[in-house]
């Protein structure tokens, strides 16, 4: 598997969370090339403000391999990551990160804050974006124009 077929099975995520009336933002944690975790927004089922698909896939994954650092692995998710999730991937200390559509309204991996490598942080981690791009924004601008 590669980068492209990582990011198609966060989009399946997100598709998943889109058919339970939540957001549509899909991730998966990958390890020695293999999906470890998968996780999708449960904001809404969870009643729970911090269950975005990136914190859902990280909690996964932790205990998957027990233990909260995930030294070795990549997350994949379908849109720019929050402050929240940038956040805690610095805690979990990802190797990388691969984002599919920038979030021009809360990302914080460049587009509203730089959150992730920031000079003075003790973690730097790879960035990468735009991998199915197009389809992530398409996912939500359909789910959010049915909503209206």
């Amino acid at each position: 598997m590669n980068d492209l077929d990582f990011m198609q099975a966060a989009l399946d995520e997100a598709r998943q969370a889109a058919e339970a009336g939540e957001v549509p933002i899909g991730a998966v944690v990958v390890r020695e090339g293999a999906i470890i975790a998968r996780g999708q927004n449960r904001v809404l089922r969870d009643l729970d403000p911090t269950a975005h698909a990136e914190i859902v896939a990280l909690r996964a994954a932790a205990e998957a391999l027990g233990n909260y650092r995930l030294l070795g692995c990549t997350l994949y998710v379908t849109l720019e990551p929050c402050s929240m999730c940038a956040g805690a991937m610095i805690h979990a200390r990802l190797d990388r990160l691969v984002f599919a559509a920038a979030d021009p309204k809360a990302g914080a991996a460049g587009s509203v804050l730089s959150v992730l490598n920031h000079p003075q942080l003790n973690h730097q981690m790879l960035v990468e974006q735009g991998i199915l791009a197009d389809e992530s924004t398409e996912l939500l601008r359909t789910f959010f124009r049915e909503r209206r």
